[in-house]
């Protein structure tokens, strides 16, 4: 069938440009999430849900106010926050920090994401570590009052912490092998750490 009207051919024409540009739009975000959220890591894919926003920040200001810029109350403060939302494996993609807080439970990837998102808003420098079927935290932290053993990662101090543990303190004790970190990820950039050297020790 000829279609001869001018309109009907001017609306075939800008529904079918529209979805192009819709086509390739999705492209492109599948491309930008495939780039920042996963990573292989062996015969695994990892996919992060790290978040910088306005909900993380609000929510590691109101943990820290009483602290007064002191580092190892933040972190602790944030910590035990973390610690206290009830562990439950969840089955699925890890969730955004903001739906383990609404939801009130999370595995580690759900907590660890939460914890280190909070992290961040504070500009720690904290990682991802990933062991076999389980993932923590490392964070650098140089207070001499930290009596803990900790992971030299390319021979900088770096404390664990265990989202996973109630009430866990700064310096969790490494459960794992040094040969079983399988990565060391800075997920808001999504690359593995280039490790030259690794030790944990006091």
């Amino acid at each position: 069938m000829l279609i001869k009207s001018n309109s009907v051919k001017f609306l075939s024409l800008f529904i079918s440009i529209f979805f192009l540009i819709y086509l390739i739009y999705l492209i492109y975000i599948s491309f930008f999430i495939v780039k920042n959220q996963f990573m292989d890591i062996g015969d695994s894919t990892y996919v992060n849900q790290v978040r910088v926003d306005e909900y993380t920040k609000k929510l590691s200001d109101f943990l820290t106010k009483t602290c007064n810029k002191d580092k190892i109350c933040e972190v602790q403060k944030i910590l035990d926050f973390v610690t206290n939302i009830p562990y439950k494996i969840n089955e699925s993609i890890a969730k955004s920090p903001k739906k383990v807080v609404e939801q009130n439970f999370g595995d580690c990837d759900d907590k660890s994401n939460l914890l280190i998102s909070l992290l961040k808003q504070r500009d720690y420098e904290a990682y991802f570590v990933l062991v076999p079927e389980h993932i923590f935290v490392i964070i650098n932290l140089e207070d001499e009052n930290l009596r803990n053993p900790a992971l030299y990662v390319n021979n900088k101090r770096f404390y664990i912490l265990e989202s996973t543990a109630t009430a866990s303190k700064i310096g969790f004790p490494l459960k794992y092998k040094l040969d079983e970190i399988d990565a060391i990820i800075d997920p808001f950039i999504n690359k593995k750490l280039k490790i030259e050297s690794l030790d944990y020790k006091l």
